[in-house]
């Protein structure tokens, strides 16, 4: 292996591993905001550079050779060490102004957040948010978002949390729908009736049955991977689900089917980076978005390390 005297491309370390994260150099160019010819150069040059083949070329496919697999995993830290540093930087800022980058899953971001966002504005007209719609918590330590809503608490002991009041899930259908099936009574009463899930989750029609609502597979006859597009399902009229009260409250078109069933609850977790702590204006988001989403004041339903 072999390198300039002057060391190595950052830019070509970052190629190969938006190559291999990826899987394509389609995949990886539009990741990182290149063409795809630009990005191959840089491929060929690191190559050049260390004297190593890094990957076989069969037909489209690209697969890593031995070599590109033991570089693999420096290159992997070395970004890892890349993505400490962006955050501790970002730490250090005292400025009530920049970019915060919220991730929150769809249905909260199209239906919870905006108000919030309004009050950020009022208190700190400097300060851009950008929102994520995502379930992944590793948004966080891939620096890719600076506070995630998520409804797992995190286990990374570089991520603090805290503890907001629980979401309520419930059973909703569309008006219109229920003019036209009934509205049911008793649990037994939706035994026949069509239901809006979630892909590939068979979790929801076991809860049901717990509940006493005999549904099996064969009443879901729509299935999504998206709440925000569960509930437009349901307000469609194709059918029942379970979806956030706090977003479908807020449409006079939909109702709860069976109001005296105990909902589900599902707990709300905000995190941060831990580092991002000491920055005023993570500071400021956080808390508004704490105080918005209900923050428990009970220690004990504080994540460890919760600097609070």
């Amino acid at each position: 292996m072999s390198m300039n005297a002057h060391g190595f491309d950052w830019n070509q370390m970052r190629a190969f591993l938006a190559t291999i994260e990826a899987g394509s150099l389609s995949a990886a160019a539009r990741a990182l905001g290149l063409t795809q010819p630009t990005l191959s150069r840089q491929i060929a040059a690191l190559e050049d550079d260390l004297g190593l083949l890094l990957f076989e070329r069969v037909g489209r496919r690209l697969t890593l050779t031995e070599a590109g697999r033991r570089l693999a995993e420096q290159v992997r830290a070395m970004g890892a060490a890349a993505d400490r540093i962006a955050i501790t930087a970002s730490s250090q800022s005292q400025a009530l102004e920049g970019r915060v980058r919220i991730t929150a899953v769809d249905i909260l971001v199209a239906h919870v957040l905006p108000p919030v966002l309004e009050t950020l504005y009022a208190i700190a007209p400097g300060i851009e948010i950008e929102i994520i719609a995502s379930n992944s918590i590793d948004d966080l330590m891939r620096r890719e978002a600076d506070i995630a809503i998520r409804h797992v608490q995190p286990d990374h002991e570089d991520l603090i949390a805290r503890r907001c009041r629980d979401t309520e899930v419930a059973l909703y259908a569309a008006s219109s729908f229920l003019e036209k099936f009934g509205r049911p009574i008793q649990p037994s009463d939706l035994a026949e009736a069509p239901f809006i899930g979630f892909a590939p989750d068979d979790s929801v029609d076991q809860e049901l049955n717990r509940r006493g609502i005999p549904v099996t597979r064969g009443n879901f006859r729509w299935l999504c991977v998206s709440s925000l597009v569960g509930l437009e399902l349901i307000r469609r009229g194709l059918g029942i689900g379970l979806t956030f009260a706090d977003a479908a409250d807020q449409f006079p078109d939909l109702e709860r089917v069976l109001p005296d069933m105990e909902p589900l609850r599902a707990p709300v977790w905000l995190t941060v980076h831990r580092e991002l702590r000491t920055s005023p204006r993570m500071r400021i988001v956080f808390d508004a978005l704490a105080e918005s989403f209900g923050s428990s004041p009970d220690p004990s339903r504080a994540a460890p390390g919760n600097p609070d």
